[in-house]
């Protein structure tokens, strides 16, 4: 089995204050990082979007909030004056696919070639891919919630895997069953050397086990794992394939390997006390992520470390 370096003297501190100077979503300011080959990421629109640009247009990896479209639409913009074809959505929330439907209307779809066989209507909008179960939803209502107008609904689906070829690269979209989401894939952009993640890996936090939506802790260790072995290091480990997260910081395999071993440790401390019959409430009592939350926690916000209990429990017991 392959085994890689980490990054085992990773201070906390320094850690905290690389995720503390990152925009906040929705903030106001996008932001434009070059990471390599064709590919740049926007950081400050709610999710991280991975923006490809080349002779054959612009291809984007999710959308962010919808009230933050302009501002992404200007940020493409001094990037490449070139349509934009494709946005492939990493998972359904709204931080990532906000902005499918304003995007999308300023587009246009190419038919034919080897990129696309099965899209029809050109130029009338970018063409949105994603997996099955993220149109399913969007185009469902759940509880409270609508269901998302249909021009931000994907035209175009797959179920396990989706090869496509543009701007001189190939580029895998590849399910992760029941992960974060029910629909999140990885996006891997092969000549480039870059993987999109969506909101599987997310440096900064502990992960969202969006229980509701079909997702699972097992799910998003799996996950991780087929992400190491799609990456591989440069020398000394640091750079090599370059890996884009859901939110947070650029990161390259060694950020993803400190994290799949954190969440694998918290995993195995869920299960054996589960299997010693803990309650929900003593395993907070036992508090089993306290070596971790100076690192991943949050008392406050939308995803708190009580939350990330809560899901763990639920999910490793099957507890509703």
């Amino acid at each position: 089995m392959k085994r890689l370096l980490f990054k085992a003297a990773l201070a906390v501190p320094v850690l905290a204050a690389v995720l503390a100077a990152q925009p906040a979503p929705g903030s106001g300011e996008v932001h434009i990082q070059k990471v390599q080959g064709n590919l740049y990421m926007l950081v400050g629109a709610g999710g991280n979007i991975t923006v490809s640009v080349g002779n054959d247009g612009v291809l984007l990896v999710d959308t962010g909030l919808a009230n933050m479209s302009d501002k992404v639409v200007a940020a493409i913009r001094t990037l490449s004056d070139k349509p934009i074809h494709y946005i492939i959505n990493t998972h359904v929330h709204p931080d990532h696919v906000g902005g499918n439907e304003a995007i999308a209307k300023l587009g246009t779809t190419i038919v034919g070639g080897n990129v696309t066989g099965d899209i029809a209507d050109a130029g009338k909008g970018a063409a949105v891919i994603a997996h099955q179960a993220i149109l399913d939803r969007m185009s469902t209502a759940s509880g409270s919630q609508p269901a998302f107008p249909s021009g931000a609904w994907p035209t175009d689906t797959y179920m396990d895997e989706k090869d496509m070829f543009f701007n001189g690269e190939g580029i895998q979209i590849l399910h992760e069953p029941a992960a974060h989401t029910d629909g999140d894939s990885f996006v891997f952009f092969r000549r480039s050397d870059v993987v999109a993640t969506g909101d599987i890996f997310t440096p900064g936090r502990y992960p969202i086990i969006d229980l509701a939506r079909g997702g699972s802790v097992q799910g998003i260790l799996a996950a991780l794992n087929r992400l190491i072995d799609l990456t591989i290091p440069a020398e000394k480990v640091e750079g090599g394939t370059y890996v884009i997260p859901g939110h947070g910081r650029l990161c390259d395999q060694a950020d993803v390997v400190y994290y799949q071993e954190m969440l694998t440790i918290l995993r195995d401390r869920f299960q054996a006390m589960i299997k010693k019959g803990m309650t929900l409430e003593q395993v907070k009592a036992a508090k089993p992520t306290r070596d971790y939350d100076p690192v991943y926690g949050a008392t406050t916000g939308f995803w708190t470390t009580d939350m990330f209990v809560e899901a763990m429990y639920k999910s490793l017991s099957g507890s509703k």
